[in-house]
Formats: C-alpha cells, sequence, structure tokens
C-alpha cells in the first residue's frame, strides 16, 4: 500500500477521459460551431501509427488539426483513430491518449498540456513549445495552452 495519493497521475487519467468523451461526442455528432482541436503527440509512443513518411519528419512530436476536413474518426477506451488530409494525401493515424502531449480547442481558449510522458509530474516545465501545425498550415490559429496550475488559489 502507498502512503501517498498520487494526485498528478489521477489527474492525467481524468484529463484523458475528457479528452475520450470530447472525441466520442464529435465522432457521434461532428464538431459543433467554430470548435476544432489541435493535438500534440509523441510519434514514438506506444501505439502510435502513422505513416513512415511522417514519422521521418516529425521524429520527436506531432501537432495535427482537426477542423474543416477528418474522416473516420474511431473512439476507444485507448486512444481514437482518425483519417486527415495531408497535401491532398489522406493518411490513418492512430493515436494513444498516453501519447498525448497537449489538446487545445482555441474557438474556446480551452487547453490541457501534460507535463511528462513516461509518468513522472514535472510541474518547471510550462513553457514547452507546440508542435508546428502540419495539417493545414493556413488555419493556424494562435491558442495559449492553459496549464491547470493558473487556476489555482
Amino acid at each position: 500500500m502507498t502512503t501517498e495519493i498520487d494526485y498528478g497521475r489521477l489527474m492525467h487519467r481524468a484529463m484523458r477521459s475528457l479528452i475520450r468523451d470530447v472525441l466520442a461526442e464529435v465522432a457521434e455528432r461532428g464538431l459543433p460551431g467554430q470548435h476544432h482541436f489541435f493535438i500534440t503527440f509523441d510519434t514514438h509512443a506506444e501505439g502510435v501509427e502513422i505513416a513512415d513518411w511522417l514519422r521521418e519528419r516529425y521524429p520527436e512530436e506531432m501537432t495535427v488539426v482537426m477542423q474543416h476536413w477528418f474522416d473516420d474518426l474511431d473512439v476507444t477506451d485507448d486512444g481514437f483513430s482518425v483519417t486527415l488530409n495531408f497535401g491532398d494525401a489522406p493518411e490513418r493515424l492512430v493515436i494513444p491518449y498516453d501519447a498525448i502531449a497537449t489538446f487545445v480547442d482555441p474557438s474556446v481558449e480551452f487547453g490541457l498540456r501534460f507535463e511528462s510522458q513516461d509518468g513522472e509530474e514535472d510541474d518547471e516545465d510550462d513553457d514547452a513549445p507546440m508542435a508546428e501545425d502540419v495539417e493545414d498550415p493556413e488555419a493556424h490559429h494562435d491558442a495559449e495552452v492553459v496549464s491547470l496550475d493558473s487556476f489555482r488559489k
């Protein structure tokens, strides 16, 4: 039995559950209004499936945009898969929730950041950059990733 409650792990699990619920609703009903997502993920995390050319171009992390065109969004308990258009070349991506570094909906200034992908919390790194928008560079919007720490009093 542990001597402490691992709030960081529990918070990450809750945040990933929120992402799953949002994506499941979008898979069922589509994106409402101006909502769209920037999702940054570790391209080498366990379970990530992307085309070799994408992994070569983005060897560490990649940000995709789900906005104007996406297809076959499938949401599971462990992650999601979606087909996105990269310069008129549709590509299927499989992204486990554990691979996600940031999830942002700039239309409502909402964002989640997972500070560490290896299970250790690192509250000092609030300046981690988002990767380049590769799905639709013309649709790039400035967005601020909001750390949950900013809401603490």
